[in-house]
């Protein structure tokens, strides 16, 4: 049986794998890598456990550090466990440091990559997201996109092949595991009600590094006349006991992180979510939640265009200024993202199964 070394290391790499895995492993022996760039127990072992994700054949316990020496400690033990394995694909997903790393390992080795989630493009070069993407992309012969987007993205660039539209692997996951989980067991533990809060996550550096920048943030949030549920991210965490910072309004509530099904249930019963994430943006739609995005730009730009996400930056005035707009928010019934099925057609693309109408699919 053919072999796929899959390459994860981060929260939304873990989500996105599960769906994937549970279809290649019909077809093909997979040797999973986790290359440990997220290694808190909430941030990487609890999505393992509840994703029902085998444990990995490689922990490579790279853990954190400055992008160079971290992308750098990836590829030298990448490229080691590579050579042992000798896979006949490498799959990477997303935009972080696991994927370009995993990417170029296995390119120098002539290992043909497949990239789950290609062509997203958000303009910014600033962002290392923004690198990682386009150089995955360029190492990569099978271009999984999931939105016609990220497609034109691509033939922009000058990509002729290999780009196939499956839709998004995320709402594979999403789909999946929103009803797996009793939401009113999620609710009662954090105390809240249906459509009576708002959920926030903050990571991103532009939001976090500067002390003055994160200090005008939570306090915008604490000004909100609404309850706000905030798990927060380990490196946030850190960032505000290194800048002394503490929360002084009761209706900001930090949390730890939570689980994957518990943020799905949470997004779900949000009546609006704020976030700098990319995934949660997507989350939100899936879950038909308006979205207050803390960036000024992002790679989905579908929801920008649909009406779903609103773009304010940094500048956190406009915070309460758009949970004013959103008034009445409608969802509707827009498939910006595929029907559900990406990592079934990923499986069957990759094992050559003629099923697939790839005159829908394929560039």
């Amino acid at each position: 049986m053919p072999k796929i070394a899959t390459i994860v290391g981060a929260r939304p790499q873990f989500i996105k794998c599960a769906p994937v895995s549970r279809e290649i492993r019909k077809y093909f022996t997979e040797i999973l890598i986790h290359t440990g760039q997220h290694y808190d127990k909430n941030m990487s072992q609890t999505f393992f456990e509840e994703l029902s994700i085998p444990e990995p054949d490689y922990n490579l316990e790279i853990g954190s550090g400055n992008h160079g020496y971290q992308t750098g400690k990836m590829l030298i033990k990448i490229e080691k466990v590579l050579l042992d394995v000798e896979p006949d694909l490498a799959l990477i997903y997303g935009d972080t440091n696991s994927t370009l790393a995993g990417a170029l390992a296995a390119a120098k080795l002539h290992i043909p990559v497949a990239h789950v989630e290609a062509g997203l493009r958000s303009f910014n070069r600033k962002m290392p997201e923004e690198i990682n993407r386009i150089v995955a992309d360029k190492l990569s012969k099978y271009l999984f996109v999931p939105t016609q987007t990220a497609v034109n993205n691509l033939v922009k660039e000058g990509h002729t092949e290999g780009i196939y539209n499956v839709g998004d692997v995320m709402y594979d996951s999403f789909l999946f595991n929103l009803n797996r989980i009793e939401a009113d067991a999620v609710l009662n533990k954090f105390q809240l009600r249906s459509k009576e809060f708002i959920l926030a996550t903050i990571h991103r550096p532009q939001n976090t590094d500067d002390p003055a920048i994160l200090k005008e943030l939570i306090s915008a949030l604490e000004n909100l006349n609404e309850l706000i549920l905030f798990p927060i991210h380990p490196r946030t965490r850190n960032l505000m006991r290194k800048f002394n910072m503490t929360v002084n309004s009761n209706n900001l509530k930090l949390v730890e992180p939570v689980s994957y099904q518990e943020m799905i249930v949470l997004e779900k019963h949000a009546r609006v979510i704020i976030t700098d994430s990319g995934g949660v943006q997507k989350e939100a739609y899936f879950a038909g939640v308006p979205c207050i995005v803390l960036r000024g730009e992002t790679e989905w730009v579908e929801l920008v265009e649909h009406g779903w996400a609103h773009l304010i930056g940094n500048d956190f005035k406009k915070i309460q200024a758009t949970l004013e707009s959103l008034g009445s928010f409608q969802s509707s019934s827009d498939r910006i993202f595929g029907d559900g099925a990406a990592s079934r057609k990923i499986a069957d693309i990759l094992n050559g199964n003629k099923t697939i109408d790839n005159s829908k699919t394929q560039v």
